[in-house]
């Protein structure tokens, strides 16, 4: 199991009390080049006018000019107090290790109607920048120019949008509410190209790829905790994500499906999608899974996943053609777990993982991503694989049509779970299909089970009525907003 991933504890003074220090030398040593200097607070208001600044506190109208304000590895506060503010607001490496935080996460609100520009608009872009907190506040309604055009996300860390390489760290949010009421946002909250980082305490819903996003991080390094996930195309996706990734206690409900990690060719490298714990690098889309019994970091746990069967949810060509109905899909996944959850009221599956040739029809850049060392165990199924077609069941799994090499559809594993409909591959999935065996083998259903999939995802397309989601009540709040905040004028 991947030990806990914690926000860094913020920076005080500290200085080493050395014994053959003389007092002058220390002092001279705390005034001098190393001490800390105190953080500067940034408060974004809409009284009118301004108030002066006073001590180490600044007043400005609108949140990218506070933000311009912060200086770079100074741990500078941004604090926000209650109105709407329809502005995009970017934060470059200029001013990393920054926080960003609403006084209300209900009142303090990023209103991006009517602000969508040629390229798109988004709430908050953190771009190639280290150690950005955004925390307590509501973003909504920025929008894709098309539905598969580039941008429309409310919160966005990205270390270097298909660079290929991982250019940031340090991806910090809780608290924070995005929806879109339109068929034009794209992802919730979202970061690619980054490693280590978390969200807690978070909602999403109304997007038309997915609520929340992690992908392009071949060791992640991340924790998703207190989410909830609904109303969207997909619930979480992550592409060629994998290493140290956690999502857990949260609630992926009403989505067209629910959580969606997936290997992707060529978008969001380097490729595939693999959790195993300590992999190196990928310098080749193929790797081999030796056997069950190997130690998985990227972990799916004690989350409720129920009812994502929504065609009335927003989607762009390429999540609309995603097999709909799901609680969990794999498409093209290695290595992943998924373990003590609840998955419930899934019309297709509970869980479907297949193979995933991508492009298809396979052409010569086609990867044939396999679906290979997972392990599904100790989840409660029911009510799932209602919609009468053969494969509707708790656990659907298919592979062996597309081995490449060394690396086949094998080794995947089902142990402890509750079921309450029909299983495949059939033949007893945990006997065959065990976790007590060291080996199992790709759970071939054929060409049919090949149709199924292809099925469900002309299904998406052809019974898709995308309509507008409704905003969203209030979320909870933080409970103490003055929390690790210097003193100011709004934190005494």
């Amino acid at each position: 199991m991947p030990p806990a991933v914690t926000a860094p504890a913020r920076r005080g003074a500290r200085i080493a009390l050395l014994a053959l220090l003389s007092f002058a030398a220390l002092c001279a040593f705390a005034s001098g080049a190393f001490a800390k200097k105190t953080p500067h607070v940034e408060i974004v208001t809409q009284e009118e006018p301004l108030p002066a600044a006073t001590g180490n506190t600044s007043y400005f109208s609108t949140i990218q000019a506070a933000v311009n304000a912060t200086k770079k590895n100074e741990g500078d506060w941004v604090l926000i107090e209650p109105g709407t503010y329809k502005e995009e607001v970017v934060v470059t490496a200029a001013h990393a290790d920054i926080h960003i935080r609403g006084m209300n996460r209900n009142t303090v609100v990023l209103d991006g109607s009517g602000l969508s520009k040629e390229h798109g608009s988004n709430g908050i872009l953190v771009e190639k920048t280290n150690n950005v907190w955004i925390e307590n506040m509501t973003a909504h309604d920025f929008h894709r120019e098309s539905p598969d055009g580039e941008n429309g996300n409310d919160f966005w860390w990205t270390g270097g949008n298909d660079s290929g390489k991982v250019g940031a760290h340090g991806w910090w949010g809780s608290y924070l509410t995005a929806y879109d009421t339109s068929l034009m946002g794209g992802y919730g909250i979202f970061t690619n190209n980054e490693k280590t980082g978390s969200w807690e305490h978070i909602y999403a819903s109304g997007f038309n790829d997915s609520g929340i996003y992690i992908g392009a991080c071949w060791e992640c390094q991340a924790l998703v905790n207190d989410a909830t996930i609904e109303k969207n195309a997909v619930g979480y996706s992550g592409s060629n994500s994998g290493g140290q990734l956690v999502i857990e206690k949260s609630i992926f409900r009403d989505n067209s499906a629910g959580i969606v990690p997936n290997g992707e060719n060529p978008g969001d490298g380097p490729p595939p999608s693999n959790g195993e714990c300590g992999r190196h690098k990928p310098s080749k889309p193929y790797t081999v899974i030796p056997s069950t019994n190997i130690a998985r970091c990227t972990i799916y746990k004690e989350n409720l996943v129920t009812e994502n069967n929504n065609l009335e949810a927003p989607a762009n060509p390429s999540t609309e053609a995603a097999p709909w109905g799901v609680g969990v899909e794999l498409p093209g996944v290695m290595a992943d777990e998924i373990r003590e959850n609840t998955i419930t009221n899934n019309v297709n599956n509970g869980v479907l993982g297949f193979e995933y040739p991508n492009p298809y029809p396979p052409q010569s850049n086609t990867i044939f991503f396999q679906l290979a060392g997972n392990k599904i165990a100790n989840n409660t199924f029911v009510g799932n694989g209602t919609n009468g077609k053969i494969f509707n069941s708790d656990i659907m799994l298919q592979g062996g049509l597309f081995p490449h090499g060394k690396a086949t559809s094998d080794n995947n594993c089902v142990i402890g779970n509750s079921f309450t409909n029909v299983n495949y591959p059939e033949g007893g999935i945990e006997g065959t299909w065990g976790c007590q065996n060291e080996h199992t083998p790709p759970p071939n259903e054929g060409i049919v089970a090949l149709g199924y999939i292809q099925t469900l995802s002309e299904e998406s397309v052809a019974d898709r009525k995308a309509t507008p989601q409704e905003a969203p009540g209030p979320q909870e709040t933080m409970p103490n907003h003055c929390e690790g905040v210097p003193s100011n004028p709004l934190c005494p």
